[in-house]
């Protein structure tokens, strides 16, 4: 079976996601592997180093533009909600979509009101996978490919060494 792994680049907008799934959708069946959106792991650090400092007002600061910004970081819009309009043709799949992508971000909230350690910073930088890997499998989906999506962090378990 084939693995393919595609970077931040190539799913950093809509019209990228759609050219990804054009690439993987051969007939073959293969495992897919995709990375955060351009920018989002860098801004997933930069959360969790206010997080580190015990400075949880920083950090949703950051989280808020994570979720506005486009491109430039004077254009203000809903970042993903723009991607997902473009991506998707129904409302049922920008509706669910939407839905989980503001689940992920209530979720990096909450780690603003506990103790934040290594693991939670792991979980945090490991969201932007999480959200591009779900609107591309939504996207496949969508367009009636047979698409399974399985969370690495479900079944992938690391030690110190």
């Amino acid at each position: 079976m084939k693995v393919l792994k595609f970077g931040g680049t190539s799913v950093g907008s809509a019209q990228r996601m759609k050219d990804v799934a054009k690439l993987i959708t051969d007939g073959e069946q293969k495992i897919v592997v995709l990375s955060a959106m351009s920018g989002t792991t860098n801004t997933l650090v930069e959360i969790s180093d206010y997080l580190y400092k015990k400075n949880p007002e920083g950090a949703n600061e950051v989280i808020n533009k994570l979720e506005a910004l486009v491109g430039e970081k004077k254009k203000r819009a809903d970042k993903y909600k723009q991607h997902i309009d473009e991506l998707f043709s129904t409302e049922e799949y920008k509706q669910k979509t939407l839905e989980f992508v503001k689940s992920v971000f209530d979720y990096i909230r909450s780690f603003t009101k506990d103790i934040f350690t290594l693991f939670e910073e792991k979980v945090i930088l490991a969201q932007g996978e999480i959200i591009s890997t779900n609107m591309v499998t939504n996207y496949l989906c969508e367009q009636g490919v047979k698409a399974v999506l399985i969370p690495a962090l479900e079944f992938m378990r690391t030690d110190k060494n």
